[in-house]
Order: C-alpha cells, then sequence, then structure tokens
C-alpha cells in the first residue's frame, strides 16, 4: 500500500469509501483515526483525514440546519459562469476586490477578520458572469479555516490574493501548504484516474500512459478498500499513490490565479520583482490596486482562460440566437450541446448547423463529434 496502511486501517477507509450518508462517512473516518499507524508514511493521510472529517461535521450540521428551515451562510450556491473563491490570509485585500469589480455592498476595513462568513458578488466580463466568493481570512488557530477551505474545495477556481505589504512569498508559501494538507492541489497533474464503481463485472482497468505499475497492481488495490466491480481508466503519467488517492477521493486539483494586491504601496514594485523570480508555477500571475484600480480589469480575461470554458450559442431552426450562451469546457462536442440542452436532443439528434469560429462555412451541417469552440452559434434538428 502507498500510505502503508494496516489491514484494519484499510478496511475502514474502504468504509468511508463506500459510506452513502454523511452520518456514515464520519463513523468511519473516526474509526479509521483510532486505528491509523502514527508512522510517517501515513502523515499526509491522517491531515487529511482529520480535514475531512471537521469538512463533514459541518456538512452535517447544515443538513440538519435545512431540516429544520435554517441556513448556512458557508454554503455557497453556484451561480454564473464559475464560481471564483478568493483566498487569503487577514487584509489582503479580498474584500475590496469584491467591492471594486461587482455591486456587492460588503464591508472594507483595515480591522482583521472583517469578514466572517463568506461574501459573493457577480463580476461581469462582457456577456457573461463570474460569481467571486470571499473566503474568510485565513492564518494559525482561526477556528473557520476547514470552512473556508471547503469553499475553495467546491469552488471552479480559486484566486490566492497575496497582501504586497507583507512578504507574498511567505503568505504564497502557507496558503498553498494549507491546501495540500487538506487534499487541496494547485498544480495540474500529468495523469487522470477515472474510477467508475460498477453492481458487477470485475475490475476492468485501462491503462494509456506512463506508469510505474500493472494492471494487476491496481486490481489488487482496489480489493484491498473492498471495490470488487469497477472500471478504471488511467491516462498519462501516474503512480498507484494516485490511484488510491482517486479511490479515497484525498487528492482534488483546483484551477488558480495568484493576485499580488496593493500595487500601490511603496516597495511594492520590487516584491512584484522577488516574488516572480521565486514563483515557478503555470498559474497566471496578476498585479492589482483597488486604489489604482491596476489590473482589475485583467481579473475576467484570465479567470475566463484559466477555467479553459467556452461560450456557446444556440438557436432554434428559423429563430433567433439566445442571449444567453450555454457554458461549456473546452474541446465540447455537438452531443455536450445537445446533453446541456435537453436529453431528448440527444435521443432523437439528426443532425446540427453551424455557425462560427468552428464550422468551416455559415450554416455547416455536423454530427455530435463536432467540437465547438467559443463563440459558436449551434442550431440542433432532432425529433420530437
Amino acid at each position: 500500500m502507498p500510505a502503508n496502511l494496516t489491514p484494519e486501517a484499510q478496511a475502514k477507509l474502504a468504509e468511508y469509501s463506500e459510506a452513502k450518508t454523511v452520518e456514515a462517512k464520519i463513523k468511519a473516518l473516526e474509526e479509521f483515526l483510532k486505528v491509523a499507524p502514527k508512522h510517517k508514511g501515513a502523515e499526509n493521510l491522517l491531515y487529511w483525514a482529520r480535514r475531512r472529517l471537521a469538512e463533514l461535521r459541518q456538512e452535517l450540521e447544515t443538513e440538519r440546519k435545512k431540516r429544520k428551515g435554517g441556513y448556512n451562510p458557508f454554503v455557497v450556491e453556484k451561480e454564473g459562469a464559475a464560481q471564483v473563491v478568493l483566498f487569503g490570509i487577514p487584509n489582503s485585500g479580498k474584500s475590496s476586490i469584491i467591492a471594486k469589480t461587482t455591486r456587492a455592498k460588503v464591508e472594507v476595513s483595515p480591522r482583521p477578520f472583517t469578514t466572517t462568513v463568506p461574501a459573493v458578488g457577480m463580476m461581469p466580463f462582457e456577456d457573461i458572469y463570474f460569481q467571486l466568493v470571499e473566503a474568510p481570512s485565513v492564518a494559525p488557530g482561526v477556528s473557520w479555516v476547514h470552512r473556508s477551505v471547503g469553499l475553495v474545495r467546491n469552488a471552479d477556481l480559486v484566486a490566492l490574493v497575496l497582501d504586497l505589504s507583507l512578504n507574498p512569498i511567505k503568505q504564497y508559501k502557507y496558503l498553498v501548504e494549507l491546501l495540500e494538507q487538506s487534499g487541496v492541489s494547485l498544480k495540474k497533474p500529468k495523469g487522470k484516474v477515472e474510477i467508475q464503481r460498477e453492481r458487477s463485472g470485475g475490475i476492468k482497468v485501462v491503462i494509456m500512459g506512463e506508469t510505474d505499475f500493472n494492471v494487476e497492481d491496481v486490481k489488487s488495490l482496489l480489493k484491498a478498500y473492498k471495490i470488487h466491480s469497477a472500471t478504471v481508466k488511467i491516462t498519462g503519467k501516474v503512480s498507484l499513490e494516485d490511484v488510491e488517492k482517486a479511490i479515497l477521493g484525498t487528492n482534488q486539483y483546483k484551477p488558480s490565479v495568484i493576485i499580488l494586491n496593493k500595487a500601490d504601496l511603496p516597495g511594492a514594485k520590487e516584491k512584484v520583482e522577488e516574488f516572480l523570480k521565486f514563483y515557478k508555477g503555470e498559474a497566471p500571475v496578476l498585479v492589482t490596486s483597488t486604489v489604482t484600480g491596476e489590473g482589475l480589469k485583467d481579473l475576467g480575461p484570465t479567470f475566463f482562460k484559466t477555467l479553459e470554458i467556452i461560450r456557446v450559442y444556440t438557436k432554434k431552426p428559423h429563430g433567433d440566437v439566445a442571449d444567453k450562451p450555454l457554458i461549456l469546457k473546452k474541446g465540447a462536442t455537438i452531443e455536450d450541446v445537445a446533453k446541456a440542452i435537453h436529453s431528448r436532443m440527444l435521443k432523437g439528434f439528426k443532425f446540427a448547423k453551424v455557425w462560427g469560429p468552428s464550422a468551416k462555412y455559415p450554416g455547416e451541417r455536423v454530427g455530435l463529434g463536432h467540437e465547438v469552440m467559443d463563440g459558436d452559434v449551434i442550431e440542433i434538428h432532432y425529433k420530437g
């Protein structure tokens, strides 16, 4: 086992993986922590288990409040094209960014921890909106840290807001370590593991990429976690530990943007240069000031590009083009468009017409496999 777990600890994690309710997951993790080995090889897994247990207890509290008609401010329903969480230490300027880029009325104050529950605003970008969510500031000893991390976990993208009046490198290391210890990775994986559990049929493994293990290793790992029927697809560069993380759900990739804020302050330029020399990651870095407005106009285009999304506009035969676009991931096809509109379109699909960047000529007639592009207009013909 990659984490060198005992059979008893393995069994408890298997129970967690199979659990259908929040209560059952909590019980399984509690029992896992009682029997889990305390050696160095299991440190990250133990930290994840404790964090996940705290999140699940909060989820349970939220469910109970909902049943009673209560309200939990840390549950933010997604709106717009995507949800972007602003994540940072106290006074990094998260509230100011929301105040300057949306119409939301938020309290902006030099007092630390002014925001104790998420603040939400809708930021316009061309013909769509991004939902900005300010996660309450994180710092050592703060009781709501796992709730703020939970907001990141549920978001489409995380923006790390770093304060240029302080040391941005130190802030970055702290925020990244905090997220990684909670099972959230900002580093785009070189491979992908997809596990689809089945009711029967045994374990089927398809490996398309660079690995240091074989099909039998994957089957043994799944069986150790009491998974006896599943389809596993592995692409790219993947380790057996990555497969285990996919089974347990202990690692989640989150695309990110880095915002170096308060660029108007003395010495900020030097700190930006120092950070850029240090940073070797793949996330785009923006330099902003809510006082001068520097860099704020770049937020929308950067979010759009980093999320790798496209806008597709639909129209009925002989009808007008819809005002609001469908938001899809890059690489989406006509089949994805049909699914997004209604299942009956896919079942009765005949053909589609396309106007826009992906069409060879206006009104090109295409099939389900045609890849669409940002700005395309799609007209689907189907048997009703």
